[in-house]
């Protein structure tokens, strides 16, 4: 005899967690909250002996939630939590109603997912994005200093940051003293950070030595370390997309459809997605460009319809990530 299935939605919160049970005919059997411990969601629900199809909206320890309870036997969806809010038919907003809406959708079949990134996934992210911060904490930096010497109208010899204009800027640049101080502080974050991001670096190179996807990613033209585990780290595994069309308009390198009666028009790429992903993409189109053959025809055929440089660049990541797409799928994750 076949169990019965029971709709739980959850609404997440650090402390507690509101849950809400319904059955198939949309009955709503319990809707309390409950400390935020799988196993007290698990008895709140009251559902022992029951098969649990369980909804709960994307945040910040929502995904570490789910994995507890799938290893409790819950079949549990990670929601799309601007898909959801959408979907609501009433502007108040309460946890208990959240909780419902999240139960009836997975009763309907029509709860908006997103992918629940397994555990040594989400691991490597934390590395990945950490990484990122530190790169951003060194433009800071870059732009600071830039700006002082912006301020008080100082241009060195070449292009900035080279080994000559740091000498310039450290030895002969007639700076006031109290700018001066400012720059020598600046610049010993720069220092630091550059060591931190090394670090970081070689951390990555080890710690993917043995990811078929990374090394796999590294013998393809003009793919370094950190565009592979970024790819790594932020889409996972392709076998989760349908087509490399899908893929491409998830990492945001895909044209926006504005069309509209008899207009049809695109309207730039879609503000989609990962921004770290979609930046090392357009990054890594930029080396194509140059060191692949045949982006680097792709691109010259746009040159000549008189597509302007940035619309050569996103078709160049976007059939790039279409492509890769068959190359990632041909690889085990």
């Amino acid at each position: 005899m076949s169990k019965i299935t029971l709709y739980v939605g959850l609404d997440y919160h650090q402390r507690a967690v509101q849950v809400c049970v319904m059955n198939g005919r949309g009955e709503i059997l319990v809707n309390t909250v409950a400390r935020n411990v799988a196993e007290e969601v698990v008895a709140a629900a009251a559902a022992a002996g029951a098969r649990v199809e369980a909804g709960i909206e994307a945040c910040t320890g929502a995904a570490n939630l789910a994995d507890e309870l799938l290893k409790l036997g819950w079949h549990v969806r990670l929601a799309h939590p601007g898909y959801v809010q959408r979907l609501k038919q009433s502007p108040d907003k309460h946890d208990w109603g959240d909780a419902r809406l999240l139960a009836d959708l997975i009763r309907v079949n029509y709860l908006p997912t997103v992918w629940l990134a397994p555990v040594d996934l989400r691991d490597l992210r934390y590395v990945v994005r950490y990484r990122q911060q530190l790169v951003m904490q060194r433009r800071s930096a870059k732009q600071r200093v830039r700006a002082i010497l912006r301020d008080q109208r100082l241009t060195g010899p070449g292009n900035p940051w080279t080994i000559a204009w740091r000498e310039w800027l450290e030895q002969k640049a007639p700076l006031l003293p109290q700018s001066r101080w400012v720059l020598q502080h600046l610049l010993g974050q720069l220092d630091q950070l550059k060591k931190e991001i090394s670090e970081v670096e070689r951390h990555l190179q080890e710690l993917t030595l043995g990811d078929p996807l990374v090394q796999r990613l590294l013998k393809l033209r003009g793919i370094g370390l950190v565009t592979a585990v970024t790819i790594r780290a932020e889409i996972g595994q392709a076998d989760r997309f349908q087509s490399g069309k899908q893929l491409s308009r998830f990492c945001g390198v895909s044209p926006r459809n504005a069309s509209s009666g008899e207009r049809q028009a695109d309207a730039g790429l879609i503000k989609a997605g990962n921004p770290q992903l979609r930046a090392a993409l357009i990054e890594a189109a930029h080396r194509l460009k140059h060191f692949d053959p045949r982006w680097e025809a792709f691109a010259k055929r746009l040159s000549t319809r008189g597509k302007p440089y940035c619309v050569i660049i996103a078709a160049i990541a976007n059939r790039w990530v279409r492509w890769l797409y068959h190359q990632m799928k041909t690889v085990s994750a």
